[in-house]
């Protein structure tokens, strides 16, 4: 029986950046099993006092983030009393940031969270993704940053999801086979438009899986290899005619993906500048 491991995320905020550092750094490891606790939002001692008492009766790795400098050296000393190994994971870069800026932190808990002007721009955003997925309100197409076009079930919606939360307007529009490009595409100028594609064998898995948790079983060309082929083979002729760029998002995560439109973003920014 293979022995788990236990990962503790204590943070005064969302968790979000300790979740995302942890899962980096798991990833590198394979065959082994571990379960994650995160403790959010803890800003007092009766809260740290419980995360503790779960770390004492789970004992295993602590990343943490706390800008209290009370609660950061309560932490750390329970940690080494109960010879548990702990990483303030923002520690490094503060201090870096700290020498180069010249000018010390505000142990401000939870900052990156607060509602300013960048933060009011990502909901703006999200806002327009939504009122843009799926080939909706084409008539404001030409205000996106990004506009993702491919087949049913390319990734479209959950990139431009992901993009518009990374303050992008991302909308996207279906390729539908035997469906002429709406004219708000093809005259779009301001945003980079990226096409998605997926080889035929990933595209149809994706589709029955759809198609089943929808109660559907009949075959269709919507599943049918050589339908699919061919629809895949006319949508990459379709971004090479219009010089679109591609991805294959067949093995990419969401993220990869996004990650990919927005370095392709840059590129087109900078030869624009």
């Amino acid at each position: 029986m293979s022995k788990t491991f236990h990962v503790h995320q204590v943070s005064d905020a969302t968790g979000e950046t300790l979740n995302a550092i942890a899962k980096a750094a798991l990833a590198q490891f394979e065959g082994v099993t571990v379960q994650e606790h995160a403790y959010t939002l803890v800003r007092n001692r009766r809260l740290l006092e419980k995360a503790v008492d779960q770390i004492q009766e789970n004992p295993g790795l602590v990343f943490f983030t706390l800008a209290s400098l009370e609660l950061r050296d309560e932490l750390i000393a329970r940690c080494k009393a109960m010879s548990v190994p702990c990483l303030d994971v923002l520690e490094t870069p503060v201090s870096m940031m700290r020498q180069f800026l010249g000018t010390p932190e505000t142990h401000r808990a939870g900052g990156q969270h607060e509602v300013d002007q960048a933060y009011l721009l990502r909901i703006e955003a999200l806002n327009f993704t939504i009122q843009h997925d799926d080939g909706q309100s084409l008539d404001t197409l030409n205000e996106a940053e990004i506009v993702l076009v491919g087949a049913s079930r390319t990734s479209k919606t959950p990139t431009c999801v992901y993009l518009a939360i990374r303050g992008l307007r991302a909308a996207n529009v279906p390729l539908v086979p035997g469906i002429p490009l709406p004219d708000a595409l093809l005259q779009a100028s301001n945003p980079l438009i990226v096409g998605l594609w997926a080889s035929p064998e990933r595209l149809i898995q994706v589709r029955r899986n759809r198609l089943s948790t929808m109660g559907e079983k009949r075959d269709t060309d919507y599943v049918e290899l050589e339908s699919v082929r061919a629809e895949i083979a006319a949508t990459r002729k379709l971004f090479d005619r219009h010089e679109w760029p591609a991805i294959d998002v067949s093995r990419r995560s969401i993220e990869e993906t996004a990650a990919a439109i927005i370095n392709l973003l840059a590129e087109r920014m900078v030869a624009h500048a």
